[in-house]
């Protein structure tokens, strides 16, 4: 081991001038080096950028990875350099959840066969997350954490070499000050009518040996200027780098934008897949099924305007009570007939359970029986022995027929 003693006390000595000036800074007993103000605002703006990056950073993660514990065993992961094992999201766990229940309910069954539609939605939902979490993490968080990782640090450390520069140079100015005054007063004491030729020489000595030190003072000041100044220029020049890291990151957060918009348009799909499947298959319900909160409103049609989207939006308010529907079984006797095929002149209110809904979307009756309906206008729904669930009997005036339940909204 190569051991340099003379070294080892020359970097403690330096140590000890740096933590001294700074002491005497804090404690407003020696002057410090100022930047200008355009250097002051890098640094700002430096530590500004670092610090929004770090909290943008971490709510990605929690955003993208809401389990703790997974986001910890990830980061033990990244830090030991091994790959990060696959894992299963929520929603393909819930599919082979489903799955699994189908096929011990008997996927012939009403039940099994919904269990198993729905599942194959989730599984789907799942995959579009998996490719979501994976571009997001490729494409925003990677070139964050690149920042932070690499060119943070690459700033913090000159930056603490211009901290200690400012120190060194600092203290040569003021040990040049202390030399000057010790010089002046040196300078000051000899006298030519002394008695004593001894006391004149040591005056004299010293006097030559501050001059001596204020040279010495002067030239490590002019060499801790230099160093300084090249310091902060290349602090200087990784601060305004900066500027170029807010257009990398602006860039990738289009990106994150993107995958996020792509996401949730499959996911729409998606779910507008499903409803068009469970809505083929609402005759294999069993009857007795009771009509869905009327809050639960489906998604507009594909050819729905503008105005039927943004009529969609305004829905979100307190739970609507529901309307029960008496159950009664098919082809038993004194049983209500179907109200599938409505004659508007046999179907007659009940005498109680009638209340208003307002339509949250246009609606084009697709026979007689129905009701054609258009938005935000207010009419009179009620439910029939048999009917439906998915569908109410609605009034307007003198016209009556039947109405999808979807595009109301029950008013108590």
């Amino acid at each position: 081991m190569d051991f340099n003693m003379k070294k080892l006390a020359s970097d403690a000595g330096v140590f000890f001038t740096r933590a001294v000036q700074f002491t005497e800074e804090k404690l407003g007993q020696a002057e410090k080096t100022e930047l200008d103000a355009h250097f002051e605002n890098l640094l700002v703006r430096a530590d500004n950028t670092k610090n929004w990056t770090e909290k943008i950073l971490r709510q990605t993660e929690v955003l993208l990875q809401p389990n703790p514990s997974a986001r910890v065993e990830e980061f033990l992961y990244e830090k030991l350099d091994r790959k990060v094992p696959s894992r299963v999201t929520n929603g393909e766990l819930l599919a082979q959840y489903m799955t699994e229940a189908a096929n011990d309910f008997g996927p012939t069954s009403p039940y099994g066969k919904t269990l198993i539609k729905v599942g194959e939605t989730e599984r789907r939902l799942g995959g579009a997350e998996r490719d979501f979490i994976h571009s997001s993490s490729i494409n925003f968080l990677n070139p964050l954490r690149n920042f932070l990782e690499g060119d943070w640090r690459t700033i913090s450390k000159e930056r603490r070499i211009l901290q200690n520069r400012r120190l060194d140079l600092d203290a040569c100015k003021a040990r040049l000050k202390k030399a000057k005054a010790a010089e002046a007063k040196a300078a000051a004491v000899p006298d030519f009518n002394e008695t004593r030729p001894r006391n004149y020489i040591l005056s004299a000595s010293a006097s030559a040996l501050w001059s001596d030190e204020v040279e010495k003072a002067e030239h490590e000041l002019r060499v801790a200027q230099t160093e300084f100044d090249r310091q902060a220029e290349v602090t200087r020049l990784l601060l305004e780098g900066i500027s170029s890291t807010h257009v990398n990151h602006l860039r990738c957060l289009h990106e994150f934008a993107e995958a996020q918009t792509t996401y949730y348009a499959q996911c729409y799909q998606y779910m507008l897949d499903l409803q068009k499947q469970l809505g083929n298959s609402r005759g294999e319900m069993l009857p007795g099924t009771f009509v869905g909160n009327a809050e639960s409103v489906s998604p507009p049609p594909d050819n729905a305007s503008p105005t039927v989207a943004a009529a969609a939006s305004s829905v979100a308010g307190p739970a609507v009570p529901t309307i029960p529907v008496v159950p009664t079984a098919v082809g038993a006797p004194g049983s209500a007939p179907s109200v599938e095929a409505l004659n508007a002149s046999d179907v007659k209110p009940p005498a109680s359970g009638t209340r208003k809904a307002r339509v949250l979307y246009d609606y084009e009756a697709a026979d007689s029986s129905e009701l054609s309906l258009l938005s935000d206008e207010m009419i009179t729904v009620y439910s029939l022995p048999g009917m439906d669930p998915d569908w109410l009997v609605g009034e307007r005036g003198n016209q009556k027929g039947k109405v999808p339940v979807t595009y109301l909204e029950l008013l108590s």
